[in-house]
C-alpha cells in the first residue's frame, strides 16, 4: 500500500482545504477533516475527491504526529480544553 510522505503534508492540507474541507489538529493527540460541516449536496459532490485525495497520497497514519504538528505551525488547530466551540484557528 502507498504511504504518504513527510514533505506531502503541506500539499495534502492545502488539498482537503481547497475541497472547502477544514482540516485541523485536535490538541496533540489527533486531527480531524470537517467534510461533516457540508451540506448533504456539497458532501455528495465531494466524496470521490476525498477518495481520490486517498489514493493519490495513500496511508498516513504513520505520519500522525508530523501531520499534528503541521497544523498546529499554521494555526489548523483546537484545544480541546477550552470551552469554545470546535472552530480552527487561521
Amino acid at each position: 500500500m502507498k504511504q504518504m510522505k513527510t514533505d506531502q503534508i503541506p500539499l495534502f492540507v492545502q488539498d482537503i482545504v481547497a475541497l472547502g474541507c477544514e482540516i485541523c489538529a485536535v490538541g496533540d493527540f489527533g486531527c480531524v477533516i470537517g467534510d461533516a460541516d457540508l451540506s448533504l449536496h456539497r458532501l455528495e459532490a465531494i466524496q470521490p475527491q476525498l477518495r481520490r485525495l486517498d489514493q493519490t497520497y495513500g496511508c498516513r497514519r504513520h505520519l500522525k504526529r508530523q501531520i499534528i504538528a503541521y497544523l498546529n505551525s499554521v494555526g489548523r488547530y483546537v484545544d480541546p480544553a477550552e470551552d469554545s466551540p470546535v472552530m480552527p484557528r487561521h
